[in-house]
């Protein structure tokens, strides 16, 4: 008998990669099982999983609009669409186990899931579980998470630790890798900034990069800004009078491994995919987290490590002001480098995706 996965979810890279990675190691143990994806139409994941080889079903759901309200009343009759497509979709495939890695899509689905009797695995990336999770946990067999304390959120008795699933491409390249640094014309003397913020960009940390140009230039660092699409034009005009071969102004660095391997600290959101990276290549980090997401979870993600010494937090309403310069006086500082990175390290969780395929594997006995 083929053994048969759904996997559901997505929105953003950082639920995407790991969703991928999961997939990749259910494959690993069982060469010749099947894996359908359901994903929300229009989101990056209809992109992103065939690109992988993967199929995927896309459902119309979208969130809520906080904004206009009158917008609810189509995104509620599209909630109870995607219900009623993902249980055909479930009747037809029918899955063993169906995961969910978070997103839009992966509520109607685990919900629909749930109903039909199939069990059901949830991923919760985050150190503060969302109202989604926390109502999917009831029905779920088994929930696998990345931070200590969940037991606040979930049945003890169901949490597994694992950690957040990375891409595995990050760790081929060797730290300060001669490859690298030729790849952005950098020097190896040199101490290299890398600033990103998610797959999307952050306005935030591009703004306070804009306001620190001039202190960024006059000091001996180089600096990898990856802006976003969103935000490259502005970037570039404002870089343009401090043009440098030490300043690389980019949308997108298609190759993160290289930028890692040359990145002395890194400035980022603290998105639990991004976290979860850093905490595995042991990079000193200042984290900006995002006030624009659902119960503030990337602060609680942020506070979970300067609890632990493991990173540094500016707010963003304080990064325009502060964080250029944090960011300059902890690349001078040694000591505070060392201790961020050994702190960051002990946090990292190895082999998720093989850990979260083995639950998998319970579930089918």
């Amino acid at each position: 008998m083929k053994h048969r996965f759904i996997i559901s979810g997505g929105g953003t890279g950082g639920h995407i990669f790991p969703a991928i990675s999961i997939a990749n190691a259910l494959r690993k143990r069982l060469p010749d099982c099947d894996i359908l994806f359901v994903g929300a139409l229009g989101r990056m994941e209809m992109e992103r999983v065939p690109n992988a080889g993967y199929p995927i079903e896309g459902l119309p759901i979208s969130g809520f609009d906080r904004k206009n309200l009158l917008r609810n009343v189509r995104v509620l009759g599209n909630l109870f669409y995607s219900m009623a497509l993902a249980r055909r979709i479930l009747k037809r495939f029918k899955p063993e186990v169906v995961i969910g890695v978070g997103g839009y899509a992966s509520a109607p689905t685990l919900r629909a899931a749930s109903g039909l009797g199939i069990p059901t695995l949830i991923q919760e990336q985050n150190s503060y579980a969302g109202v989604t999770n926390k109502l999917l946990a009831k029905k779920a067999k088994k929930i696998c998470v990345a931070y200590e304390g969940m037991g606040r959120f979930f049945q003890e008795e169901k949490i597994v630790l694992t950690g957040n699933p990375v891409r595995q491409d990050l760790f081929q390249v060797a730290p300060k890798s001669p490859e690298a640094y030729q790849y952005f014309g950098f020097d190896p003397k040199k101490k290299t900034i890398l600033v990103v913020g998610g797959s999307l960009g952050a306005r935030t940390i591009n703004q306070s990069m804009i306001a620190g140009l001039e202190k960024i230039m006059k000091a001996d660092v180089q600096v990898i800004w990856q802006t976003g699409k969103f935000y490259i034009e502005n970037a570039q005009k404002a870089s343009k009078p401090f043009e440098s071969s030490k300043l690389l102004v980019t949308d997108f660095v298609s190759r993160m491994d290289l930028a890692y391997s040359i990145a002395d600290a890194v400035v980022s959101r603290a998105g639990a995919s991004s976290i979860s990276e850093l905490c595995l290549l042991a990079k000193p980090v200042i984290l900006v987290p995002s006030p624009n997401v659902a119960e503030d979870h990337q602060t609680q993600n942020a506070l979970a490590l300067v609890k632990k010494d493991a990173a540094i937090m500016i707010k963003d309403l304080d990064a325009v002001d502060q964080l250029v310069n944090k960011a300059l006086e902890l690349i001078q500082d040694e000591k505070e480098l060392t201790k961020l990175s050994e702190n960051i390290l002990k946090l990292g969780e190895k082999d998720s995706a093989d850990r979260i395929a083995a639950e998998v594997m319970k579930l089918i006995g």
